[in-house]
């Protein structure tokens, strides 16, 4: 009883070490797919026509005139490789309208993704 108790100390103890830091990976991109996140990510800015902080995270609704879903689903991947941390989320609102995207992740991504996200959503 005492071994299987410990076993399982151990395997929860070494699932929590392998989580990825709450930090961006810069090096999981070649420098022109960084050069590439980064124009899709001036799109996304652009396109995010409402921001909301969510219990774990953040959410935006992005405008289609703005970016096309190919275009998001270019950034997610290029997000996940370097953010690997993060759950995306996203849904598309009826009659051609707006997308829904999420991203939210364990205790401290909502930190991450306030300070990393600030500059989204705000007009000068």
């Amino acid at each position: 009883m005492f071994t299987k108790c410990c076993l399982t100390v151990l395997l929860c103890a070494a699932a929590v070490a392998a989580e990825s830091p709450l930090a961006c990976n810069l090096k999981a991109l070649t420098p022109a797919e960084r050069a590439r996140h980064s124009a899709l990510s001036r799109k996304l800015s652009a396109a995010a026509v409402e921001k909301r902080e969510l219990p774990d995270g953040l959410g935006f609704r992005l405008s289609l005139t703005g970016v096309t879903l190919p275009e998001l689903g270019e950034w997610i991947d290029a997000e996940r490789k370097c953010c690997p941390f993060l759950d995306f989320r996203f849904s598309l609102e009826q009659e051609s309208g707006a997308v829904q995207l999420a991203l939210t992740g364990r205790p401290g991504v909502k930190e991450f993704l306030v300070a990393d996200f600030a500059h989204v959503g705000a007009r000068n």
